[in-house]
């Protein structure tokens, strides 16, 4: 017989069972004897047998798949972000769903995908979640929680850096450094991320009576990151500190103020948000702030399966605190 085309059927008549009896000890959560569970995994790993997870579902009425919703995935804090929910999920027996999203907003067909693999959860990360798609997620009883950002609208739980607090930590690092004439390289205006990040920096500046303050929206890449830094850097020479909206704006910022023929830190200091790994490699030696990503990744993993255990609870907002990272892209005393 071919191991390939094995059914539960040819389990059970080699184990002595019901058919009823392998399907019930492959669901879990059924009661069967030890000695008959033995027998029906002997079987199975003899005759090559998996069983069919279509067909699991409809017994356990559970598909155990969770969709992560990313747009940016070139962005390397979230391919690491992406591989350890995989991690994670994949420990708990949980299967991804990946959905790389074209667009800020997560659209129609992509909702539809999720809806079409009937996905018990959804994390998303740096889409945005309209209230319309908030609505037919909740209408299915899907568990949505977001990850690193948060909307007011949407109702949904969130799982977040404390980017306010951040920031105005980071400026007054900057500013007691002796930093007189910034700049930010933003990310896409619209987000919970940018907003938060440009609002902290800018109180602080203000506190400080620093009118000395560009603003540079890119869209958290390398290419955004170099080009905004070539524009500003090629009109105002007399900027010393630019603040990065996250790490892979600020590796494209530093190449391109070196291309200028400037030097970091000793002309320009260049701070960053995120702390990927490519800031520590020696040509970059970033100054950042870093998020505690494990510990945020796993917040939302229990808030979604809480969720998905009871879809009534109410949304859940968790906040983290981060710290800084210092390294040699930033002019010291």
């Amino acid at each position: 017989m071919s191991k390939k085309h094995s059914t539960s059927q040819d389990v059970a008549e080699l184990a002595g069972v019901s058919q009823a009896t392998v399907s019930r000890v492959f669901a879990g959560g059924a009661i069967v004897s030890e000695k008959k569970k033995k027998k029906i995994l002997e079987a199975a790993e003899a005759l090559g047998y998996q069983p069919n997870a279509h067909a699991r579902s409809l017994i356990t009425k559970r598909t155990r798949m969770i969709g992560v919703v990313m747009r940016n995935i070139r962005n390397p804090f979230y391919s690491a972000v992406l591989e350890i929910f995989h991690n994670r999920l994949s420990a708990l027996g949980y299967h991804l769903i990946f959905i790389n999203s074209t667009n800020e907003e997560i659209q129609e067909k992509e909702i539809s995908q999720l809806l079409e693999y009937n996905v018990e959860g959804v994390i998303i990360t740096d889409a945005l979640l309209s209230s319309s798609a908030a609505l037919k997620f909740k209408r299915s009883e899907i568990a949505v929680v977001l990850f690193n950002r948060y909307t007011e609208q949407a109702g949904s739980s969130s799982v977040f850096c404390d980017n306010y607090l951040a920031t105005k930590q980071i400026a007054a690092y900057l500013v007691e450094l002796g930093h007189k004439s910034f700049a930010f390289i933003s990310g896409p205006s619209d987000t919970s991320t940018t907003l938060d990040r440009l609002k902290g920096f800018e109180e602080v500046l203000k506190e400080r009576n620093i009118d000395e303050f560009m603003i540079e929206s890119g869209n958290y890449t390398y290419e955004s990151g170099f080009k905004s830094a070539q524009e500003l850097m090629t009109k105002n020479k007399h900027i010393d500190c630019v603040f990065c909206g996250n790490d892979i704006i600020a590796l494209g910022a530093m190449d391109a103020i070196r291309v200028i023929g400037l030097r970091i830190p000793e002309d320009v200091s260049v701070f960053g948000f995120d702390n990927i790994r490519m800031g520590a490699w020696p040509s970059y030696s970033l100054t950042t702030w870093e998020q505690p990503v494990e510990e945020m990744i796993d917040g939302t993993i229990e808030i979604l399966l809480n969720e998905i255990k009871d879809n009534t609870a109410k949304p859940k907002t968790l906040m983290f605190k981060g710290h800084m990272v210092v390294r040699n892209s930033v002019k010291k005393k």
